[in-house]
């Protein structure tokens, strides 16, 4: 099969199309047939092997990440499955992630993919998994009606998602985004947009019930001061690509760990625990209208490294799909 494989770190040009051997459902697992794949912020993470400490992480190696097919979103059709898979068959529809999503095939266990949203397209279904479990996971349970919610990088994959969600669950939402991406996240129900080239959200004197921070581009003290006393500040990854870091996004997440227990504001740094169930939840989403999948750009599998190329430039928006 071709798949975009990865031999060494480094920039986008390092990716190459290649043929592969075809992947072998084990127990539990299927094999997908690959429609379309998304990209996320791991993508060029693994690209990089930046930052440095998170060669340490599953997936990274020293010199070389141990992942050498890159991509991890898919949406396509059931080709086989393993022993003991018992939801899924031949022929399904599905969407899911599992790293190795810029192939033709994938072998993906069972509990990580499931019935693709029927409203929906490949690109689209393959644009949810990594980004809206993040914007899911971080925001259940902490964000409700009347609360006002600040989203920094609300016009990104995960903050796409979060504006929505955020909306439908009757909070009052304040995006933060670049002049270019002001109507889109108006028109995913944003109530309020900064745009940061011009104002600076955490120094408008307003505070907040909950803050979702997905840049990574200001301090721990400049975020808290945004918030309520009693303020929930969440953190999800960040960064970019500046010629290689030592921590990264990494230090803002471990300078919260050390504080949440001398603060009376709730911080938490999220960690995504991926699961069918998640999906499940965000299929239900997708088909009752509640969230949509914005994409910015579709390119063809060959073309795999220029979409990395476009998403590491900072000028994405939204998702990013590779078609195969």
């Amino acid at each position: 099969m071709k798949a975009i494989v990865q031999t060494r770190y480094g920039s986008p040009d390092t990716c190459t199309l290649e043929d592969v051997d075809d992947p072998v459902p084990a127990s539990g697992e299927v094999t997908v047939r690959i429609r379309a794949a998304s990209l996320n912020a791991r993508d060029w993470h693994l690209m990089r092997g930046d930052p440095y400490l998170a060669r340490l992480a599953p997936g990274f190696g020293l010199r070389a990440p141990t992942l050498r097919i890159r991509g991890s979103d898919f949406a396509g059709t059931v080709e086989a499955v393993g022993s003991d898979v018992t939801r899924l068959h031949v022929g399904d529809e599905v969407y899911g992630l599992r790293d190795g999503a810029l192939a033709e095939y994938v072998c993906a266990p069972e509990s990580l993919v499931t019935r693709k949203p029927s409203n929906l397209t490949f690109e689209q279904a393959a644009a949810m998994p990594m980004a809206g479990m993040t914007a899911l996971q971080g925001l259940q349970g902490r964000v409700g009606a009347g609360q006002r919610i600040l989203i920094n990088g609300a016009s990104g994959g995960v903050g796409t998602f979060a504006v929505q969600l955020a909306h439908a669950w009757g909070a009052e939402v304040t995006a933060v985004c670049s002049t270019r991406n002001v109507d889109l996240v108006r028109s995913l129900g944003a109530d309020h947009v900064v745009d940061y080239t011009r104002d600076d959200a955490l120094r408008a004197g307003h505070r907040y019930d909950v803050l979702f921070d997905l840049v990574a581009n200001r301090s721990l003290r400049d975020l808290r001061r945004a918030l309520t006393p009693t303020g929930t500040l969440i953190l999800s990854g960040g960064g970019v690509f500046d010629g290689g870091s030592v921590l990264g996004p990494i230090g803002l997440l471990l300078r919260s760990k050390l504080t949440a227990p001398f603060v009376g504001q709730e911080v938490v740094a999220l960690s995504t625990k991926p699961g069918a169930e998640h999906l499940d939840t965000l299929r239900d989403l997708a088909e009752a209208g509640t969230i949509v999948p914005a994409i910015d750009r579709t390119y063809p599998l060959p073309a795999a490294a220029d979409a990395l190329r476009y998403l590491e430039s900072e000028h994405a928006r939204a998702k990013v799909v590779v078609t195969i």
